[in-house]
Parts: structure tokens; C-alpha cells; sequence
């Protein structure tokens, strides 16, 4: 009984205490002043939690977003951010979401019909519904697209419409998304996160599902394409897109292959992926590339992101993409102002769903009305987001502007009205946020998603809704600490169950998910590279730390293993000469740690994180947390001024992340030509790792404890004492490190091993010829089966290491597509 009296009291407190702004509308409050329905079911859930159950929830939905990996980048910073979700959704009833739905559905069509106009017979404007001006004004007017017909018919594939609730408490439209209109993966996200949360709430309200939605549009996408099993992919401008999370979650998601532009190519009139079996065909694409991006040939000379060729494809009628270059002309707000009269003319009906009242200035009477009434209304650019007249700004109110500014925007429009726009000033309705322990109302923008399938338009049932962390609406931007919030469409009966997956029988059974891009083959082969690097550092770490703990290996005799660590990591730019007369640890310690050297562990963690990021969709959400543990791991150590001992328990803890990282990826990897590029990159770097050891360790007559140190770089001294009687001697360690086909991590091993993923890869010629590739490693793998190990020298083990380094210049040169500047930065072949 008293629970459920704290609970009461709980619940009664935060409707108490919740001020909705006056005048203004507030999602969560009804006309009686009192919480509506669907919002005091939450609210009583919440209370019966209690603060400790909502903060455990929320902790556990925090830690998976981090687990998750999902992020995005503000413009122009060059570290992600993760996900900023908010604790409380959104809620929208069924009867309010059917309104919504059916005014997105019918401007989505609107839309689409004026795109086929505008670049086909162009009649709207020959018949003077709509201005010359008002379309080649426009950035966004792709002129080279004039007369194509897209295949499928469409130009509108995606679409997304920003709106918000008005004074009148109607929802109105404030722009169009129609370029590579973007936050549909992150409403997945958001969605997939929150039902973990909170699972059988999610039941009880009847909350409708997304799923469906995705596969409606991934049948429109399929129904468009000129082949019935068609590839089709995912084209990112690359990991530094502000929203490249997302994109990796979608193409995985939806099946999608992810490709960024140097992936692709065109070749006799069609669309083809690099892959590493050669040219294959794209069918269709999900363009996240702004159009004059996409093709240096006939758009933006400069751009590294699109496709040579891309629309003569398109000309061509040979791949079916969502969106269409040209696409973005529908949201210019000079576009806005013409839209009501142009449904009727098109649809022959009002609009269901309003926008803000728009004034185009590139008109006499509406340029003439809005500097009468500049002080009631918010002026902005007509064809961008910026006005260039006034530092940049997305929008100024004229009231709010200083006489200086103000005179100096009238100016500017009376000289270029064409560039401006003036609007009615909406204030934006509210919805409850969480903060410190407590409901506050804040101003949200809902953005809400169309696709086109065979049967017409689907809306998502929700959306992407950003709630402003301050109560001016206008700074609704995830730039601006905005967060997001799940959106609930509450259903009157219980939600349809919906997946992605085909029914039964209507799939055919294949075991080789797809050819391999040349770009996340190269991607991936680095990856292995940079951890098996960051292992070889690591171990050399460890080597050196242990004989710098031990007070026997310190002395006079004992020195040599511990210079020759040192001198090891200094000569191959992992740390740098320190002046001291024994440096043992200030080496050990940026060599572990220092970010500023490029051969550190910390640094080649991160080159590794980095590949990984560019092909996430191939890694599996362990993988990805273990990279990410690692790099915690060694960047706070660089927050120390740490002992050996430290410097030491930080290097087993992160080799035991390695090699977790490592049997996660041989355990669950498929057996696969990813699988194959993985692995090649990790033999190719141990077998380099391995002769820098021996060439060390192993020349100018080494001590019994250094070729000890050897045998415990090379992760072998259990091995060599079930073998060997006697302490460690030069010619066994030699051949246990150089030779021996049956110790892992030998440079015969990874001879053989890299060999036969050669033998495996694909040929681009089916001529019975042996790729050169290939020859480097049939003749390294013999050369190493016949050599003895007493015969080996520093020398030797050199012109060893050298043809290793060669052979993966001539696997680089064959598989990996060159060019753009999305490949791992640093490639120098050190092991650190």
C-alpha cells in the first residue's frame, strides 16, 4: 500500500509541477487542463518504476546506444558524437497520426508530379503557374537531367517533410526533404533502444511498428529495377558524412550494399560495383550523395564522391535511383509559397496539410508585403539555408533586428528580392522533456518519412522528432543540443507484428553473400593489419616492462634483451629517443599510449577503428565494442604518468582484448572473401612482425636471455621447452620463429596461410594463368619450406621480410581500388 501511495505522490508531482508554456500547444496537456489519456498510461508506468527504475533503464538504454556505435558528427567537427535520445517519446494517437499520414502522402505525390513537369514537358511554367525564376534560381536545378525519364517512373522515391503544430493547434509543414533526406535509420535506432527499455509498455499502448515501412520501400526500390534479383546498394559520401552512422545501419538493416562513389563505376551505359572479382552490376541506388556531387563529368568537377558517368546512366534508363539528381528544387521555401495553388491544379485538391504561409520576394506584390509587414514576419533565403547578407543566418525575425541590419536586409531585398523569402512566424508546439528528475515543456519538429512503393505512397507510422534544449524553437538542429525522441503512434487495437524477412519459399537459398567491394576489401585487409601492429607493439611493451620489474634482468648482464626492446621500438618510429640513461619506461609508455606518434598502440587502435568504421556493416556489434574497449583502455593510460607496473598490467589487459577481439573474429567471421582479406592483412603484418623480431633479437651474438625475450615475442617459449631440453640456442629459435610450419606465428605459417587465401580469391581472367600475386607467394612459401635455419642471418631474414612487404604492394595493386581519400591514412609497413 504505501508503494503504491509513493507512486501516486510521484505521479501527481509531476503533473503538479508541469507548466505548459501559455499559448502555445503542448502534446502532453488536453483542453481540460489535465494529461490525455495515452500520456497518463506512460506516466503511470514511469511512477511505478520510481527514480531508481527509470535511471536503470535509462543507464541501460545510454549503454547501448555506446554499445550500438551509434553516432553522428556535427558539421564541421571531426569527432562523433553519440546519440543524443531523449528519455521521453513522443505520443501522437491514431486518429491524429491518419491526418498527418494521409497530408504527407498526398504532398509527397504533389512533389513528384511537379518534378516530372519541371525536368520533362515543363508546362507549369510555360502556363504561368509557376516562375522561370522560381526553378533555374535554384541551386538545386540539375539542368543536365532535363528530359530524362527516370526508370520507374519516378523522381520521388524518399521523402521527408519537417512539420510542427501551430498556434491553431494544426500541424503544418515547415520544409521538404527530398535531396537524401536523412534521421529514418536514426528513428529506427531510437526505437530499437527504447523497446529494450521498456518492452511490455510498448505492448500495452499498442505502439505501431516500423518495420513494414522498410520493406515497403525496399520493394519499391526492387519493383523499379530493369532485373528481378537485383543488387542494390547504398551510396554513403564516406565515413566523414555527419550521418554515416546511419547509413551503415540501414545498409545492414535492409540489406543493402554500401558503397561510397569510388566503388562505382559506368561502363557501356550501366552502373557497376569495383569488386574484387571484378566489375558487377548495380541495379539500384539510395542516393545519401547531394546531387552536384554525383557526377564529376556533367556537376562539380572537384567532387571525389560521385560517379564519372553516372547520368548518361540514368539517361540511359539503366539503374533506378532514390532520389533523383535534381530532386532537392522542391525544397527551396521559394517552391513553398506556390505549393497550395499547384495541388489544386495537379491534384485537384487543397492541401491536407498546410505549410507556414511563404511570400516569394522575387515577386513585386509579395515582395512589396512583406517589407510592409517585415516586423511581423521571419525572413529567410529563398534557395539555401543561409543568407550570405546577414553572417550566415537560417533565419531573422525583423522585429529582432538591429536598425543597421535591418535596413541593410531591406536593401538587399529590394536589390535581389529573388534570393529571400518572408514567412508567417510560427510558434512551435511542446512535448514534456526529463529533466533533473522532473517533465519541462520543450519545443519539438517532427520529421516525417514517405516511400514510394508499387501500391503508391507509405508513411513511416513515427518519425525523427527533435526536442530543443531550450525554449526557443528555432534552435531545434542536433547541432544545437537538441535531443531526439522516440515518436509512438498509440494504435486503437493492437499493432501488426512486422519483419523484413520474405515469407516462406520466396527466397532462394545462397551461401556467398555477394561479390566483395574493392574498397571494404582494402578496408578490411588493414584492419587485420593495424591490430596484428598494435599486438606486435604491445607484446614488445610487455617484453620490455617484465625484464624492467625484474630486478635480475636490470643488472649488468640482464641489459641486453631490455636495449634491444628499446632499441626495436625506437627504430621502427614507435617511440622516440629520450636522452635518458635508461629510458626503458618513457619508451614503454608512449609506445603504449602516445597519440602523437603514429606507431603507437593507442595510435594504430585507432587507424584500425578507423578502417572498421568505414565497413561497420560487415562487423558484428562485438567487434566493434571490443575496438572500442581497446582504445578506452589505452587512452586512459595516456591520462597517467604511470610506473612500469602499470604500463605493464595496461598491455596484458589490452592483449587480452586482442585476443578476444581475434577468436570472436576467427569463431564467427563466415569463411568468405571478407573473411579472407581480414586474415590475409594480419598473416601479411605478423610475417613482417616476426622478422623485425628475429633480425633484433637474434643477430650479433645474442645472450640466452635474449632469444628467451624472442621466444616470448613470438608467443612460443612453452612451445620450444617441450622441445628443447637445453636453454634457448640460436638455430632452433631461429626455425621456430622463421620456419616452422606448425608454430602460428611463424613467417613459414603465414607463407602457407596467405597462400592459400590466394588460392581462393577469385581470378579476374579465366584463362588458366597464374596472377602475379600469386607467384610472390607460391615462390615465398616454397623458399621458406626449403630453407635451413642455420643458414639464416640478419641479411636473410631482411630480403625475407622485403618480399613480404612486396607481396602486399602486388595484393594492394590487384584487389583495392585506388583513389579518393577514404583509405586508411597511415600504411607505412611498421609493426607498431
Amino acid at each position: 500500500m504505501t508503494k503504491a501511495c509513493d507512486e501516486a505522490r510521484r505521479l501527481g508531482a509531476w503533473i503538479d509541477d508541469y507548466r505548459p508554456i501559455p499559448g502555445v500547444p503542448d502534446e502532453m496537456i488536453g483542453p481540460d487542463g489535465r494529461p490525455r489519456p495515452h500520456w497518463s498510461t506512460l506516466l503511470d508506468t514511469l511512477a511505478q518504476l520510481g527514480d531508481d527504475g527509470v535511471d536503470q533503464r535509462f543507464a541501460a538504454a545510454a549503454r547501448r546506444i555506446n554499445d550500438m556505435g551509434v553516432t553522428y558528427r556535427v558539421h564541421g567537427e571531426a569527432r562523433e558524437r553519440l546519440w543524443p535520445l531523449g528519455r521521453m517519446p513522443l505520443l501522437l494517437t491514431e486518429a491524429e497520426w491518419r491526418e498527418i499520414e494521409a497530408g504527407i502522402a498526398q504532398r509527397a505525390e504533389l512533389l513528384d508530379l511537379i518534378l516530372r513537369d519541371i525536368y520533362g514537358p515543363g508546362r507549369l511554367v510555360t502556363e504561368g503557374a509557376l516562375p522561370a525564376a522560381a526553378v533555374a534560381g535554384s541551386l538545386e536545378f540539375v539542368r543536365p537531367m532535363r528530359g530524362v525519364e527516370p526508370l520507374g517512373g519516378r523522381w520521388l522515391r524518399f521523402y521527408a517533410a519537417e512539420i510542427g503544430r501551430g498556434p491553431d493547434g494544426k500541424w503544418w509543414v515547415l520544409g521538404d526533404r527530398a535531396q537524401a533526406p536523412s534521421g529514418a535509420g536514426y528513428a529506427l535506432e531510437n526505437r530499437l533502444v527504447l523497446a529494450r527499455a521498456f518492452p511490455s509498455l510498448y505492448r500495452e499502448m499498442n505502439v505501431r511498428r516500423l518495420a513494414g515501412f522498410f520493406r515497403d520501400f525496399r520493394a519499391g526500390l526492387v519493383a523499379a529495377a530493369a532485373r528481378p534479383d537485383p543488387r542494390i546498394c547504398l551510396m554513403t559520401p564516406g565515413s566523414w558524412s555527419e550521418t554515416y552512422s546511419e547509413q551503415v545501419y540501414l545498409a545492414r538493416y535492409l540489406g543493402f550494399l554500401l558503397v561510397e562513389g569510388e566503388d562505382l563505376v559506368t561502363t557501356e551505359g550501366k552502373l557497376h560495383v569495383r569488386t574484387v572479382a571484378g566489375l558487377k552490376r548495380a541495379d539500384a541506388v539510395w542516393r545519401r550523395v547531394d546531387a552536384d556531387w554525383c557526377d564529376p563529368l556533367e556537376a562539380n568537377a572537384a567532387s571525389r564522391l560521385g560517379v564519372p558517368g553516372l547520368f548518361d546512366t540514368l539517361r540511359q534508363g539503366a539503374v533506378a535511383l532514390a532520389n533523383m539528381p535534381g530532386a532537392g528544387l522542391v525544397e527551396s521555401r521559394a517552391l513553398m509559397s506556390f505549393l497550395p495553388g499547384l495541388s489544386r491544379r495537379l491534384l485537384g485538391e487543397d492541401l491536407r496539410l498546410s505549410n507556414i504561409a511563404t511570400w516569394w520576394c522575387g515577386q513585386e506584390a509579395e515582395r512589396a508585403e512583406i517589407l510592409r509587414a517585415i516586423d511581423d514576419r521571419a525572413i529567410a533565403a529563398a534557395f539555401s539555408d543561409t543568407m550570405d547578407g546577414l553572417g550566415g543566418a537560417r533565419v531573422a525575425l525583423g522585429a529582432e533586428l538591429e536598425p543597421a541590419r535591418r535596413a541593410a536586409l531591406i536593401r538587399a531585398i529590394n536589390e535581389r528580392g529573388i534570393d529571400y523569402v518572408g514567412q508567417e512566424i510560427v510558434q512551435l508546439s511542446t512535448t514534456p522533456a526529463y529533466c533533473a528528475g522532473g517533465l519541462t515543456p520543450r519545443p519539438f519538429a517532427l520529421r516525417v518519412f514517405a516511400a514510394a512503393t508499387p501500391d503508391g505512397w507509405t508513411v513511416m507510422p513515427g518519425g525523427f522528432c527533435r526536442v530543443s534544449d531550450r525554449r526557443d524553437a528555432r534552435a531545434v538542429s542536433m547541432g544545437a543540443g537538441a535531443q531526439s525522441a522516440d515518436v509512438w503512434v498509440i494504435g486503437e487495437k493492437p499493432a501488426e507484428s512486422a519483419t523484413l524477412l520474405p515469407a516462406r519459399g520466396e527466397t532462394r537459398v545462397v551461401r556467398i553473400p555477394g561479390n566483395l567491394p574493392s574498397r571494404a576489401a582494402d578496408n578490411l585487409f588493414w584492419m587485420g593489419r593495424y591490430l596484428e601492429r598494435a599486438e606486435a607493439t604491445l607484446r614488445v611493451v610487455r617484453c620490455l616492462c617484465n625484464r624492467l620489474t625484474d630486478p635480475q634482468s636490470t643488472a649488468i648482464e640482464g641489459r641486453q634483451p631490455i636495449e634491444r626492446c628499446e632499441r626495436l621500438l625506437i627504430a621502427c618510429g614507435v617511440a622516440a629517443p629520450t636522452g635518458l640513461r635508461h629510458p626503458g619506461a618513457a619508451i614503454a609508455f608512449a609506445a603504449s599510449s602516445d597519440a602523437g606518434s603514429h606507431g603507437s598502440a593507442l595510435a594504430v587502435v585507432l587507424q584500425a577503428k578507423r578502417a572498421a568504421s568505414i565497413i561497420r556493416e560487415r562487423l558484428s556489434q562485438d567487434v566493434w565494442q571490443l575496438i572500442g574497449r581497446l582504445e578506452l583502455r589505452l587512452q586512459r593510460l595516456a591520462s597517467k604518468t604511470p610506473l612500469e607496473a602499470e604500463i605493464l598490467e595496461s598491455a596484458e589487459r589490452s592483449l587480452h582484448t586482442l585476443a578476444a577481439l581475434s577468436g570472436l573474429m576467427v569463431e564467427n567471421f563466415n569463411r568468405v572473401a571478407g573473411w579472407a582479406f581480414l586474415d590475409l592483412g594480419k598473416r601479411i603484418e605478423r610475417a613482417i612482425n616476426t622478422s623485425r623480431f628475429a633480425r633484433h633479437f637474434a643477430d650479433a651474438d645474442p645472450t640466452m636471455d635474449t632469444l628467451d625475450a624472442l621466444l616470448e615475442l613470438i608467443d612460443s617459449q612453452i612451445s620450444y621447452r617441450s622441445r628443447y631440453l637445453a636453454g634457448a640456442a640460436l638455430a632452433p629459435t631461429l626455425d621456430m620463429a622463421m620456419l616452422d610450419p606448425f608454430n602460428p606465428h611463424s613467417v613459414g605459417f603465414q607463407a602457407r596461410r596467405i597462400d592459400e587465401h590466394l588460392a581462393a580469391l577469385p581470378a579476374l581472367l579465366d584463362d588458366g594463368m597464374m596472377e602475379p600475386q600469386r607467384r610472390l607467394a607460391i615462390a615465398l612459401r616454397a623458399e621458406l619450406e626449403a630453407e635451413d635455419a642455420r643458414r639464416l642471418d640478419a641479411a636473410r631474414i631482411l630480403v625475407i621480410e622485403q618480399r613480404v612487404m612486396a607481396l602486399a604492394d602486388v595484393i594492394a595493386d590487384r584487389y583495392f581500388s585506388r583513389g579518393g581519400d577514404n583509405a586508411p591514412a597511415d600504411k607505412r609497413s611498421r609493426f607498431a
